[in-house]
């Protein structure tokens, strides 16, 4: 089935159901899907350290996979 039909297919069961909580759940996953952002679900020491790493990223300050991985073998 295409996406389009999925869609159809979604707002049939929605305009035939009268159990309000479905309704609610479904409201709940549009408006998370919309105001979802991953740096939100982050910690604070998370964040500081990919900010960290991009200020080194933008300073040149990198190591490139090979050379970091001849230093641990």
């Amino acid at each position: 089935m295409n996406i389009q039909a999925e869609k159809i297919e979604l707002a049939k069961m929605l305009l035939d159901t009268e159990n309000p909580k479905i309704i609610e759940s479904i409201k709940k996953i549009f408006t998370k899907a919309k105001t979802a952002d991953f740096w939100d679900d982050l910690s604070i020491e998370q964040r500081k350290e990919i900010e960290t790493a991009s200020r080194e990223i933008e300073n040149g300050e990198i190591t490139d996979y090979e050379s970091f991985m001849q230093k641990h073998r």
